[in-house]
């Protein structure tokens, strides 16, 4: 009995202690779009190399400045501590007999994404780099995308205080930070203060509005006229005349995309004030509405002169992301 007694003491505790184990995992550090590679520094330094740069460095549309997609940075196998464990976006480059693309998650850290790729040498590792190049990307911008949200989260306001969102029928995460610059009950306008380094002139800013919905087959091409429109009604410059146009002398970039399982688009430009010197990028959200035969804008913009825009512009496309449609 005393035996049969001291085994499940011991089977509990083995339990109790793997619970524990996933329980205690350590929180994971690291930038928001930014990789760990793990790799010898022959491959980093040789064509696989090059193809992980160039996939993940490839510049994101609609910013004034040249910036990456993905920010990388290596550590050989050898220098992979345990505190280089931490990091939240991980990716594996290893040398074996059989091919492998798997994705893990807070391995050693939470929440934290780990993807391997493995092969037999540099022509396989490289086929299988460009194989799973976007979704590469893609599983690391939804993680940060996902982590940013979570965040947001614990910042939210009650959307319910702002007329327009709760007029619309909306819910989204909006973090405190955002103070309310305009509420007519049809348009929203919100405005960050960055407050940190070169950029603390600049802001960030949300719009949130609606328009009819006429024909479906037209939708991305109004895209632009209906914001030049919205711009000129709501987002006045510092003189009379003056007002925030899309730049004429660069041409936005329009995606598919999905919001609340609905058909939207994506558009990535620059905006500039009609007459004046302000400019910066925007990310545009139009959102097919058929039930309400709407279409359902989240436009965010950026002023941040002289500092890279990407995070800011981030930032705005996790809050866009968050948004339902009641």
């Amino acid at each position: 009995m005393k035996k049969i007694f001291s085994a499940i003491s011991i089977t509990f505790l083995l339990i109790s202690c793997v619970g524990n184990d996933k329980m205690i995992l350590r929180e994971s550090i690291g930038k928001i779009n930014k990789v760990m590679v793990v790799a010898k520094i022959s491959d980093w330094t040789g064509d696989v190399g090059e193809e992980i740069r160039s996939s993940f460095g490839e510049l994101m549309v609609g910013l004034p400045q040249s910036e990456p997609i993905l920010s990388v940075s290596q550590v050989a196998p050898n220098g992979f501590s345990s505190m280089m464990k931490a990091s939240r976006n991980i990716l594996i480059i290893s040398e074996g007999e059989t091919e492998n693309f798997s994705v893990k998650k807070n391995l050693y850290a939470n929440p934290q994404t780990i993807v391997y790729v493995q092969a037999k040498d540099d022509a396989g590792i490289i086929k299988i780099l460009r194989e799973h190049k976007k979704e590469i990307r893609r599983i690391f911008l939804d993680a940060d995308l996902d982590f940013t949200q979570k965040i947001f989260q614990k910042e939210k306001v009650d959307e319910n205080q702002y007329n327009t969102v709760k007029n619309l029928g909306l819910s989204l995460t909006i973090p405190n930070k955002f103070k309310t610059v305009d509420d007519t009950g049809d348009f929203l306008w919100l405005r960050n203060h960055l407050k940190s380094g070169i950029a603390k002139s600049g802001s960030n800013n949300i719009l949130i509005y609606s328009v009819p919905l006429k024909d479906k087959t037209t939708v991305s091409d109004s895209i632009i006229s209906v914001r030049n429109r919205i711009g000129k009604k709501y987002i006045p410059g510092s003189k009379e005349g003056m007002y925030m146009i899309t730049e004429k002398a660069y041409t936005p970039f329009t995606f598919d995309a999905t919001i609340d399982g609905k058909k939207a688009y994506e558009t990535r430009g620059k905006w500039e004030v009609k007459d004046d010197f302000m400019a910066g990028p925007f990310l545009n959200y139009t959102v097919i509405d058929e039930k309400n035969n709407r279409l359902i804008v989240f436009e965010g913009f950026t002023y941040a002169p002289s500092v890279s825009k990407r995070a800011f512009l981030f930032e705005l496309e996790a809050i866009a992301k968050s948004m339902k449609i009641k």
